[in-house]
Protein backbone atom coordinates (compact mmCIF):
# COMPACT_ATOMS: atom_id res chain seq x y z
CA UNK A 1 0.00 0.00 0.00
CA UNK A 2 1.77 3.42 -0.96
CA UNK A 3 1.54 6.54 1.95
CA UNK A 4 2.69 10.03 1.56
CA UNK A 5 3.21 11.47 4.74
CA UNK A 6 3.48 15.46 5.01
CA UNK A 7 5.24 17.43 7.86
CA UNK A 8 6.15 20.61 8.42
CA UNK A 9 3.40 22.92 8.05
CA UNK A 10 2.17 25.50 10.84
CA UNK A 11 1.79 28.95 11.29
CA UNK A 12 4.30 31.62 10.10
CA UNK A 13 4.19 35.29 9.41
CA UNK A 14 4.31 37.41 6.16
CA UNK A 15 7.84 37.36 4.80
CA UNK A 16 8.34 34.08 6.77
CA UNK A 17 9.75 30.69 5.59
CA UNK A 18 8.30 27.52 5.86
CA UNK A 19 9.84 23.56 4.67
CA UNK A 20 7.64 20.82 3.64
CA UNK A 21 8.02 17.27 3.59
CA UNK A 22 6.39 14.26 2.34
CA UNK A 23 8.12 10.99 2.96
CA UNK A 24 6.79 8.00 0.33
CA UNK A 25 6.50 3.97 1.56
CA UNK A 26 5.19 1.51 -0.32
CA UNK A 27 6.32 2.10 -3.54
CA UNK A 28 9.13 2.44 -5.84
CA UNK A 29 9.82 6.32 -5.29
CA UNK A 30 12.55 6.69 -8.26
CA UNK A 31 9.41 5.54 -10.50
CA UNK A 32 7.02 8.40 -9.32
CA UNK A 33 6.62 12.62 -10.79
CA UNK A 34 6.20 14.09 -7.02
CA UNK A 35 4.38 17.21 -6.84
CA UNK A 36 2.62 19.32 -4.44
CA UNK A 37 -0.75 20.60 -4.53
CA UNK A 38 -2.61 23.51 -2.37
CA UNK A 39 -6.25 23.85 -1.22
CA UNK A 40 -7.10 27.28 -0.28
CA UNK A 41 -10.59 28.09 1.77
CA UNK A 42 -13.14 28.47 -0.78
CA UNK A 43 -10.89 27.73 -3.76
CA UNK A 44 -9.95 24.26 -5.96
CA UNK A 45 -7.08 22.44 -5.12
CA UNK A 46 -4.20 23.93 -7.68
CA UNK A 47 -0.36 22.82 -8.57
CA UNK A 48 2.30 24.65 -7.00
CA UNK A 49 5.14 22.69 -7.91
CA UNK A 50 6.20 19.64 -9.29
CA UNK A 51 9.58 17.36 -10.16
CA UNK A 52 9.93 14.40 -12.70
CA UNK A 53 11.40 11.22 -11.77
CA UNK A 54 14.82 12.57 -13.54
CA UNK A 55 14.55 15.86 -11.19
CA UNK A 56 13.24 18.86 -13.92
CA UNK A 57 10.45 21.25 -11.96
CA UNK A 58 7.90 23.24 -13.03
CA UNK A 59 6.07 25.72 -10.50
CA UNK A 60 3.21 27.60 -10.65
CA UNK A 61 3.48 31.15 -12.04
CA UNK A 62 2.42 32.82 -8.08
CA UNK A 63 5.32 30.49 -6.46
CA UNK A 64 7.88 31.03 -9.09
CA UNK A 65 10.82 32.21 -7.08
CA UNK A 66 9.88 32.05 -3.95
CA UNK A 67 9.07 28.40 -3.81
CA UNK A 68 11.82 25.85 -4.60
CA UNK A 69 10.36 21.14 -4.49
CA UNK A 70 13.57 19.05 -4.41
CA UNK A 71 13.51 14.91 -3.72
CA UNK A 72 16.13 12.91 -2.26
CA UNK A 73 15.57 9.25 -3.88
CA UNK A 74 18.04 8.00 -1.29
CA UNK A 75 15.51 9.16 1.89
CA UNK A 76 12.10 8.45 -0.39
CA UNK A 77 11.41 12.22 0.08
CA UNK A 78 10.39 15.40 -1.60
CA UNK A 79 10.53 19.19 -0.15
CA UNK A 80 9.42 22.50 -0.46
CA UNK A 81 11.10 25.33 0.11
CA UNK A 82 8.50 28.30 1.08
CA UNK A 83 10.43 31.50 1.03
CA UNK A 84 8.77 34.94 1.53
CA UNK A 85 5.04 33.88 2.47
CA UNK A 86 2.07 35.69 1.80
CA UNK A 87 -1.09 35.47 3.13
CA UNK A 88 -2.18 34.31 0.04
CA UNK A 89 -0.26 31.12 0.50
CA UNK A 90 -2.46 29.75 3.00
CA UNK A 91 -3.46 26.59 2.26
CA UNK A 92 -3.70 23.04 3.32
CA UNK A 93 -0.82 21.51 1.04
CA UNK A 94 -0.54 18.02 -0.47
CA UNK A 95 1.64 15.80 -1.49
CA UNK A 96 1.11 14.04 -4.46
CA UNK A 97 2.78 11.04 -6.54
CA UNK A 98 2.02 10.24 -9.66
CA UNK A 99 3.71 6.98 -12.35
CA UNK A 100 3.09 8.47 -16.25
CA UNK A 101 1.93 7.61 -18.22
CA UNK A 102 -0.21 5.32 -16.33
CA UNK A 103 -3.22 7.71 -14.54
CA UNK A 104 -2.30 6.24 -10.89
CA UNK A 105 -1.76 8.50 -8.47
CA UNK A 106 -1.30 8.80 -4.75
CA UNK A 107 -1.94 11.64 -2.40
CA UNK A 108 -1.39 12.38 1.38
CA UNK A 109 -3.64 13.66 4.04
CA UNK A 110 -2.14 17.03 3.52
CA UNK A 111 -1.02 19.74 5.76
CA UNK A 112 -1.98 23.02 6.82
CA UNK A 113 -0.12 26.07 6.17
CA UNK A 114 -1.63 29.36 7.39
CA UNK A 115 0.24 32.84 7.04
CA UNK A 116 -0.73 35.52 8.81
CA UNK A 117 -0.26 39.54 7.85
Amino acid sequence: QVRLVESGGGLVQAGGSLRLSCVASGTIFTSAGMGWYRQGPGKQRELVASITRGGSTNYADSVKGRFTISRDNAKNSVYLQMNSLKPEDTAVYYCNANFWPTSIMYWGQGTQVTVSS
